[in-house]
């Protein structure tokens, strides 16, 4: 079995374990279960039923054909329970590097430009984050936002709350930087 780093195929694992499904009830449940993830496509539905049934971690369990096109239903095996299992108790490790565009933008700019590029784009790029908490609060505080929604906009909250926190201290040094370097 080897399915480490694909979210995707756990994911749909996981989705399995509540019973058989076909490619489009999959896709659906993805879709209500994960509404702010990244999208996923019907086609990466099907590629990785197809590789968890090669590995042995998903098996065919029927035929369905109730008002449309024949659809396959699929259930998960002992093994993929295994590897689902294994999935869901692993801690991730935090990320190795340092890295992301909004970082490597300030320091281009800061390196490359001026600190004026640098202030610019952090002043715009804090407009945007705030726009978005802003947005994505609003979704929030709605009562009908479901638990799965609530879950996720909070991860993406707490995400744009800490960005928010360094574009603030990041302003702070380019300005203190600017002032030392005129002085």
């Amino acid at each position: 079995m080897s399915l480490s780093g694909s979210m995707t195929a756990h994911v749909l694992l996981g989705l399995l374990a509540g019973g058989p499904r076909h490619g489009y009830e999959l896709k659906r449940s993805y879709d209500e279960h994960l509404p702010r993830a990244r999208p996923l496509a019907f086609a990466q539905v099907y590629t990785t039923l197809a590789r968890l049934v090669r590995d042995g971690l998903v098996t065919p369990a029927g035929q369905d054909q109730a008002g449309g096109p024949e659809r396959t239903s699929y259930a998960i095996t002992e093994e993929g329970l295994a590897g689902l299992r294994a999935w869901l108790t692993a801690v991730e490790p935090p990320a190795p590097h340092i890295s992301g565009t909004l970082l490597a933008k300030v320091v281009v700019a800061l390196f490359a430009a001026d600190s004026a590029t640098a202030r610019d784009y952090l002043v715009a790029q804090r407009a945007a984050h705030t726009g978005r908490l802003r947005e994505l609060t609003a979704i929030k505080a709605d009562p009908a936002t479901s638990l799965s929604d609530v879950i996720a906009l909070d991860y993406a909250i707490t995400h744009l709350d800490a960005d928010l926190r360094w574009l603030r201290t990041t302003l702070e040094r380019v300005a203190a930087h600017t002032r030392e370097g005129s002085g």
